[in-house]
């Protein structure tokens, strides 16, 4: 990779991380529950537009810089799986459960019309 991508993959993966934190910032504070739908709401807002990527079957660079750097930064596995394991120490498996099906269900939903929107594009 030449260094004016390097650098654009950063630019990029910044901007993905900070829209992640305004995205889970504005909907915990309008739906203050303590199942953590915040995280759920990026999660699958990003497995929405990386299936409309492969729907318009984006590649090289292009999906590198959006996929990659800005989605793959904007979503979080890691603070999915970080929730759900306070869900479980909370005695509240139930809902850790809940948010570890829901994800998959929805995320796995998401992709799949993203990508048929996208093969419509």
């Amino acid at each position: 990779m030449s260094a004016p991508l390097w650098i654009a993959v950063a630019a990029l993966g910044a901007l993905g991380a900070v829209a992640r934190l305004l995205v889970e910032d504005v909907v915990s504070s309008r739906l203050p529950l303590t199942f953590p739908v915040g995280t759920l709401v990026v999660n699958v807002s990003g497995a929405f537009v990386l299936g409309l990527l492969m729907g318009v079957a984006l590649t090289g660079n292009a999906l590198v810089l959006v996929g990659g750097a800005t989605i793959g930064s904007y979503t979080t596995f890691s603070t999915w799986m970080l929730e759900t394991h306070s869900l479980t120490e909370d005695d509240r498996r139930a809902a850790a459960a809940a948010n570890v099906l829901v994800s998959i269900v929805v995320g796995l939903g998401a992709v799949a019309l993203g990508r048929t929107l996208g093969g419509w594009l």
